[in-house]
Formats: C-alpha cells, structure tokens, sequence
C-alpha cells in the first residue's frame, strides 16, 4: 500500500463512489438553467459589492465631516477657554478697585419692587 492514497474500501473511496455522487447526463435545458442562474447570481453579488463599496464611501465622507466638524469645535473650546481666562482676570483687577464693591453701604440690602409684582393685575 502506498502512502497518500486511501486504502480500497476506506471512506474517502466510498463517497467518490457513492450512486448519488455520479455526474448524471445534464440536459441542453439543464445547462441554460445553471448558466442563467450564475448569471443572475453574478449579477447579484456584484449589486452588492457596489452597494457595500457605496455604503463604506458615504460612511468615510461622514467621518471626514465630523473630523472637520470635531477640529472646528476644538479651536472654539480654545478660544472661549482664553477668552473666560482673559476676563476672569480683567474682573479680578476690577473687584480690586471697584468703587461699588469697596463701599460698605453697598451691602445693605435695599428693599426694591417685585419686577412680576407689578405687572399682576390687582
């Protein structure tokens, strides 16, 4: 017995032999059948490879959007952060000589007019 061949009667050798495994004749019909139906399928799949590349495509611009969108948004974070920065500060300055802060009389509540008060019919 030779190696790599199956032995005579093993199950590799029945399967090849097997009845249902035997090419049977095809009719002309036959043929155009499975040729029409490799067609359509051929058709088919490259529908769907253009639909699944399309897909992909619009996916990749819509990442793109929101990349610019994304760095847009980052220099506004960073403006508005040095501009909070810059006024945090320039109020600071001013609280320290602020005329209406330095005055005690400033902290004596004054009893003023109820703004909604005054627009409720009586």
């Amino acid at each position: 017995m030779s190696q790599g061949l199956p032995a005579a009667g093993s199950v590799l050798q029945r399967s090849v032999a097997a009845p249902g495994n035997q090419p049977h004749p095809q009719s002309p019909e036959d043929d155009d059948r499975k040729v029409r139906r490799r067609e359509k399928n051929r058709v088919a799949a490259q529908r769907s490879r253009k639909k699944q590349t399309q897909k992909a495509d619009k996916l990749h611009e819509e990442y793109e959007c929101l990349e610019q969108e994304n760095t847009v948004l980052r220099r506004e974070i960073g403006k508005l952060t040095e501009e909070l920065k810059h006024l945090s500060e320039a109020l600071k300055e001013h609280e320290k000589m602020c005329p209406l802060l330095l005055c005690p009389m400033n902290f004596v509540p004054v009893p003023r007019p109820d703004p909604v008060a005054g627009c409720l019919p009586r």
